[in-house]
């Protein structure tokens, strides 16, 4: 439940997309990260760290996609979050006594701490990953948008926005219709691509606390009480 709850603004993302036009969708994605941090604030009466900065960066590379009219920004912001939580689940390693995968589940789950630490440089190596995917697709769009405007100089904004080939002169149409099939590239890989790694990598670590966590007698004789998933 929880993970459809952080994906809802990416599942209208792509749903605006379809409907009309990225410029578009960008709008509704921001509204939707206001909601997704309202909302939680409303319920549990605190904000998840990872959906105010992906609120943030909505804001900023967002309204620079709408105000400049550059879809390279929005495209860039998948890349930056995921490279940013890398970094910080790294530092964690060097900074400090837990890193801070331990800190997050620690409360809920005896490890030893090199497994922890393990785990802590899978989620780094996961964050890299992902970003890097996003970034290889976004730059195939941004390459194939720029041979386009190589080639036709003239083009307007509308037609940047909508790629409707129809009224291109024949020379151009398949430079239009690359750029356009890479866009729609592009947001498949940002909805269902990194939505299916994430949810592959969460199996993943599920199978490697099952098979490295160590027996908490203490625990067992005395269960915790429920507390909320994080």
């Amino acid at each position: 439940m929880k993970l459809l709850f952080d994906f809802f603004p990416v599942v209208l993302f792509l749903i605006t997309y379809k409907l009309s036009d990225l410029y578009t969708a960008t709008m509704v994605i921001i509204a939707a990260s206001v909601v997704q941090v309202g909302v939680h604030w409303l319920m549990h009466r605190r904000i998840e760290k990872m959906h105010l900065v992906s609120l943030l960066l909505f804001l900023v590379l967002g309204g620079l996609t709408l105000y400049l009219r550059d879809k390279r920004f929005i495209m860039w912001k998948p890349t930056l979050i995921n490279w940013l939580f890398g970094a910080a689940f790294l530092a964690t390693a060097f900074i400090g006594s837990k890193p801070l995968i331990q800190r997050m589940l620690g409360s809920q789950l005896e490890m030893p701490d090199i497994q922890w630490r393990r785990l802590n440089y899978a989620w780094v190596l996961f964050f890299l990953v992902a970003g890097a995917i996003n970034l290889i697709f976004a730059q195939r769009y941004i390459d194939a948008q720029n041979q386009l405007i190589a080639s036709m100089p003239e083009i307007s904004e509308q037609q940047l926005t909508d790629l409707n080939c129809d009224g291109f002169e024949e020379s151009n149409v398949p430079l239009c219709e690359l750029a356009h099939q890479r866009e729609a590239t592009w947001v498949n890989v940002k909805v269902f691509g990194l939505l299916g790694l994430t949810v592959l990598f969460i199996i993943g670590q599920t199978v490697f606390l099952m098979r490295h966590m160590e027996p908490d007698e203490e625990h067992e004789d005395n269960p915790p009480a429920d507390t909320d998933s994080q």
